[in-house]
Order: structure tokens, then sequence, then C-alpha cells
């Protein structure tokens, strides 16, 4: 009888260990994590609220809900700030269109200026990141008529549709083209007839999309008469082909146009056009357009002029440029340079009725807010002082004033602050000191109210209406109570955010997660999350969603981990913090992590330095293959997911805003890649990446393969077929990731603590 037990028990513990091994250990404790919890159930999920808008006639805002009056659909209801009153202004059943039973799926809506009539979004259709190509219909809300915009236009074919500011047309792209349709006689005009595979009227090419967010790539003058676009000239961009090997029988190619570093850009133009058609009016700078860039364009505070903001090639030079709609003429007004790069100017603004333009600038060594003549001539700072703006959140030139976020004494978090735009350069913090974390704000158009978002690193997002005098709470729009009291209900050890010397004199921001059951006599293994190029930061003090559960999971699991963000990360520390990284990326900041992970096992006595692995995405991806091939006497373990491993297979615009172009900078191209130093791999290296990534082709997982097949080296990857550059598409494609790399960090790196 007991070998009997004895047997039934070991065929149990066999069922359950692999369960176990995958993280997914059968309990329904609250206390305890597990990849099942975290991907493949909503337990974690937060509520949402909108798609939100100020209304442009009435006071208060409006948002969708559930609709009572049919089964499916959602009411766009406005409730006003000052009361409670709530009003249904578009009912679901009235977005019924004829001959259906199901009222249209509202996946985006806009209101006409005039309020009278709002544009629904839906039907949507991916290109690249997002869906931005579907249907859009228009709603009357004086006559309650419900019909589809773009004539005899193929389904789901309509980009970026929106009203024009008199309310009398709406202008749209379709297959390459502009078109404006009138809301009175629905009357159709196609204002260009060029668009082809490679001639892009409206919308931009891959590369621009991804890295310039030029998507919405065209603009209604203020007085609704004519209409400013991009056009893209693709011809000369080599194709890469993707291959698609599991959808059909037979394979298939798939070409993006996808300019590598130092190869063929396209040709950039900017034009103007008139709402009824005819010939365009062409604006071509001096140089070669396809070594410039127009990331930006827009009207100059009138409908006489544009104004243009065009950088070379190496995006370290900016220049502002007025346009005259008549005769295509450019006036160079200002030049804005940098010894590295230049971000985007996404703060021009006309004020003063359009006397001046404001314009954000690091020219001081911190990155500021600046007012800028008409003429160019004059520049005066309007904040001053060793804090950087980290984003610009509304320009009210009626009152005279520019709310803005900054931290100046924390570059992990993030506060409103306002500041006024003519005088004084003293700034005024809005939000509450007692309110630590990250904090954003969309502002009404009256600059009274303000939809106010904030989170910390261990506290779910909350979002409320205020009003913004005096930050005082109106209302809860997302409360995440139940989210909040399952993130409580986890055994765990608070963050803690510290800071950590490196040689070169510099204190690099980081936090740690430690075990709940943390005993400082003990060894722990030692994760590192990594991302650490230009593009963004891993060090926040905000809600991480689920990779701040997935680290929470690995604490539980006996793990320490941290992660620090090195030098030329966008942190608000600074010009020279951020830029001091380029023409050595890949060297400087894997260098920095390096010199941060020894600093951190040398102070805190409990971690092993035996067992230190490293994880990270994308970049990160990038930065754990250095790590591994640089620094592998340090880093046991590594996990690298879709990363880029020689440079120069990455895209013009990206790596040569850090890089400069491969001809000017070969030997940095190099020493930055990792596939250059893959020879010098001594641990155990896991690379991931989807076939079907258009961001960070495959072809850089499968030249790195080769390069460690050629010296011999023992490692392991994993493809996911078809899968985009988030990994994220088919059914358990998420569950499936996390636990291949939880399997493999525990067998690699075990997690049992060591007295």
């Amino acid at each position: 009888m007991k070998r009997r037990l004895a047997l039934i028990i070991v065929l149990i513990a066999g069922l359950l260990a692999p369960l176990v091994l995958r993280g997914q250990a059968p309990t329904d404790d609250p206390t305890i994590l597990t990849l099942d919890k975290i991907y493949n159930s909503r337990e974690f999920a937060s509520e949402r609220f909108g798609p939100a808008r100020w209304h442009p006639r009435l006071s208060g805002y409006t948002t969708l809900e559930q609709s009572k009056t049919t089964e499916s659909g959602r009411d766009i209801v406005l409730y006003s700030p000052n009361s409670s009153k709530r009003t249904v202004l578009v009912d679901a059943k009235l977005l019924v269109p004829a001959g259906k039973e199901e009222a249209l799926d509202i996946e985006d809506y806009s209101w006409s200026k005039d309020g009278k009539m709002v544009m629904i979004f839906t039907n949507s259709q991916r290109v690249w990141r997002q869906n931005t190509r579907g249907d859009y219909w228009i709603l009357d809300l004086t006559t309650k008529n419900l019909w589809q915009l773009g004539g005899d236009a193929p389904e789901s074919s309509l980009m970026f549709a929106k009203f024009s500011p008199d309310s009398g047309k709406v202008a749209y792209v379709s297959q390459r083209n502009l078109y404006v349709q009138s809301l009175k006689d629905r009357a159709v005009t196609q204002l260009t007839t060029d668009g082809s595979g490679t001639i892009i009227n409206g919308t931009s090419d891959w590369v621009h999309e991804e890295e310039f967010f030029l998507r919405d790539c065209f603009r209604w003058s203020p007085d609704s008469l004519w209409i400013a676009y991009w056009q893209f000239d693709s011809e000369g961009v080599r194709d890469f082909q993707m291959i698609n090997n599991t959808d059909e029988l037979y394979s298939r190619t798939i070409p993006i146009q996808y300019p590598k570093a130092g190869e063929t850009n396209s040709a950039t133009k900017i034009g103007v056009v008139s709402h009824q058609g005819g010939a365009t009016t062409w604006f071509t700078p001096d140089g070669d357009p396809r070594d410039h860039y127009i990331p930006r364009m827009d009207w100059a505070g009138n409908s006489d002029q544009i104004i243009i903001q065009r950088m070379n090639r190496s995006q370290n030079t900016n220049t502002v440029m007025l346009g005259d709609i008549t005769s295509g003429a450019l006036t160079p007004i200002m030049t804005e340079k940098d010894d590295a790069w230049l971000d985007i100017n996404d703060t021009l603004l006309w004020v003063k009725k359009g006397k001046y333009f404001t314009w954000l600038s690091e020219r001081s060594g911190w990155r500021h807010l600046y007012l800028v003549s008409r003429d160019g001539k004059t520049l005066r700072p309007v904040t001053k002082g060793a804090f950087d703006i980290i984003r610009v959140i509304k320009i009210d030139p009626k009152r005279g004033q520019v709310y803005f976020t900054a931290s100046p004494d924390n570059p992990t978090q993030s506060y409103l602050y306002k500041a006024n735009l003519f005088g004084s350069s003293k700034i005024q913090r809005i939000t509450p000191i007692n309110q630590p974390g990250t904090h954003n704000y969309r502002i009404s158009s009256d600059s009274r109210w303000a939809f106010h978002t904030y989170s910390t690193f261990e506290t779910p997002t909350v979002s409320e209406l205020i009003r913004l005098r005096g930050h005082k709470k109106i209302r809860s729009l997302i409360a995440n109570k139940t989210l909040k009291e399952k993130v409580n209900a986890i055994a765990k050890q608070p963050v803690e955010f510290f800071r950590v010397p490196i040689p070169e004199g510099v204190d690099l921001d980081a936090w740690c997660l430690k075990p709940p059951d943390f005993d400082p006599q003990k060894k722990y293994p030692l994760l590192i999350y990594v991302y650490g190029e230009p593009w963004s930061m891993t060090v926040r003090d905000r809600w991480g969603g689920n990779t701040y559960l997935w680290h929470l999971f690995l604490a539980q699991k006996g793990y320490v981990v941290v992660s620090v963000d090195n030098r030329g990360t966008p942190s608000p520390r600074g010009r020279e913090f951020r830029k001091c990284i380029y023409g050595k990326v890949g060297i400087l900041n894997s260098q920095d992590q390096a010199n941060a992970v020894r600093e951190i096992v040398k102070q805190r006595t409990y971690l092993d330095p035996e067992r230190v692995a490293v994880w990270g995405w994308s970049a990160g991806g990038t930065m754990t293959l250095n790590a591994m091939f640089r620094y592998p006497d340090l880093y046991k373990t590594g996990m690298a997911i879709a990363p880029v491993a020689d440079q120069k297979s990455y895209d013009t615009i990206y790596q040569e805003r850090y890089q400069g172009h491969p001809k000017d900078n070969p030997e940095g191209y190099i020493q930055g890649s990792p596939i250059t130093h893959a020879q010098n791999l001594k641990g155990n290296l896991l690379v991931i990446h989807g076939t079907g990534d258009d961001n960070v082709h495959y072809q850089n997982t499968e030249a790195l393969v080769n390069k460690l097949i050629e010296h011999n080296k023992t490692f392991d990857m994993m493809a996911y077929p078809n899968r985009s550059h988030g990994i994220y598409e088919g059914q358990n494609t998420t569950l499936h990731l996390f636990n291949l790399l939880y399997r493999y960090l525990t067998t690699h790196t075990p997690p049992n603590p060591q007295s």
C-alpha cells in the first residue's frame, strides 16, 4: 500500500513539475504570481477610459460608454466638468447603418469644429505598427443622418480623415492619393492622381512613420481653402524581402521598402493644393532631397504661408523655413544646430497674432522653451535653469502661459509645471508636492480642466478629472481599485530606487526588486533588465504593467532584479548626459552598464557574482548581446529578444541619428555592433526573434547565428514564425515566450539562494 501511495505521489509530482517549471504553480493564493495569471488571464487587467475628447463647443468632455438602448454598440456621452450632469449626445442606435443590425464599432471619433457632426473610425486594418486604415462614417447630429465617407473607395482604404476648420468638408488619403469630400452634397474631389507603389501622397513610407511618427501627412489651412501635404518618392529605396513560410502551402515574399544605414532614402517634398483640386505648388529647398528630412510642417499661423522644419541627413542641423503658397518660395528664418543630434521639435505654436512662435531647444545645455520672432532674428528663453522640460503639455497664447512636465530633483519622476510666456521665467509647480511618481495631463482648450493620469512603480495607473487651478479632483475616471487590491496582495519587497556610481564620475539611476523573503545573509542571483539606447529609459517611477509583474514573479522565485539607465538614455539630466553617447552606441552604454553591475555586486554582498544574468528587448536585446560578448566574465546568462546584431542592418533615420553615416564613422559601426565581438561568448545565450519583424529584421539573428557557428560557440535560439517586433501575434505567443525565458533563466542561472 505504501509502495502504491509512493508511486502515486511520484506521478503527481511528475505532472506538477512541468507546471512549476513553466511558472504556473497550481495555486489560487493571491500572494503568489504565476505566468498564467500575468499572461493568460485578465486578473491584472487595467480599467479603460475613453477615448475622451474635449467638446469643441459645449462645456465638458465626451467619452464612450456601453449603450443601454442597443445590445451592441457604445454611446458617445457628454460630461459637464462643473457638475455630475451626463448627456447622451450620440445614442448607439443612431450608429446602425441602413440594412445592418449592429451599431458601428467605434475605434475612434472626432468632432467637427461647430460640434454639429461626429466622424466615426471603424473596421480598421493594420499598417505597420498601428491600425491607421479603415472606414469613416459621418453622423449629422441635426438630421440624425448617418453615411459613409469615401464614395466608391475600397473597403477599409481611408486614412486620417479630418474635418476642415469650417466644418464643411473632410479630407482623407486613400491608396496613396488625397481626396476632399463635401459634407453638403457628398461630392468627392481627387486632389492628387500620381499615387503609386513609389509615390506616396498624404501619408509616409516605412522609415518616416517608424522614426519621425509621420503617418498623418497633410494639413488643412485655417481658412479651409488649401491643403499642405508631404509627398514621398521612394524610387530607388531597396526592398527588403521578408518571407512567410507558414500561412500557405508555398512560401511568399513580403517586400518592404526599407533604407538601411548608409543606403538610399525617399525623396521628400511639400506641396500645397486647393481643396477644389488643380495644380500643386511645390516647395523645393536646395540640396538633394534624399539626403534631407522634413520631419515637421504646418501652416504658419495664417493661410498664406507654411512653416517647414528641414533636417540634414545627419540630423544635427534643423533649418526652419517659411514658404509662400503662391510662389513656392522658401525663406530660411532660423537654424538650430548640435554637435551630436537634434530631436524632433513638436512645440512650434504661433502666438501674439503670429508675431512669434514657440521653440524647444537644448542650446543652453538643458531642454528649455524659447520665443522666436517671425523673422527668426530674436530668440528669448521662456524657461531657464539646470533642469529639462520633459514634455510641453499645452501652450495657452490667450493667457500667455505654458504648461509642461519636468522633475528638477528626480529624473525618474514627472510633474506638471507652469510658466509665463511673456515675462518672468519663474516656474510654478502644479502637481501637489505630496503626490510622488509620474504624472501626465491632457488640458482643455480653456485651460481650466485636465485629465490627470498618475502612477508609481508599484501603484497602478489612476486617472481623474481635475480643475487645474488648485489641482482639485472633480471625479475619478480610472480608479483601478480591484487591480490595486490584487497588486497589494502580492508577496513582495518594496522597490528600491538608488544611484550607483561608475568610474567616469557619474551616478546612474537604478531600481532593485528583492525576493519577498529576502535574507541579506544569503547569496542571490542577479538579473539585469536593460534597454540602454537614446530611444527609451527603464528607470522610471511609474506603473510598468506586465513587465513589472514579470519581474515580481522572478523575485518571488528567488532573483534580485535590477535595472540601470546608463548615459545616453533620454533621462532629463541635461544634454551632456543624453548625447555623450553620440557615435559610440554599443560601446559607451555597454561600458556604463558593466561598470554599474560591478559596483552593484561589490556593494551588495548578498549578490552572487557567478550568477549574473541580463535580458532585454529590441535595443535591450542588442545591449544584452554586447554585454555577453564584450564582458563575458561578468555576465553568465543572456536572453536577447529581437536584437540588432549589426548596426548597418538597421534603418537610416535611427541609426545615423545616433551613430552618424557609416562612411563617416565606420569604426563606430563595427565596434558598436554585437556581431563583431561574438567570438568572445563564454556564457549561456538565448536569442529570440520573430521572422515577420519588419522593424528589426530576422536577418540580424540569422547573421549572428552564422557568426556564432563560425566560432564554434554553443548557444540557443527561438524563432517565432511571422511574428512582428512585439512577438504577440497568434494564440498563446506571449505566454509561450515568457515560459521560455523563465525555463532558460532557471536552468542556466538557478534561483535558489545559497548560504
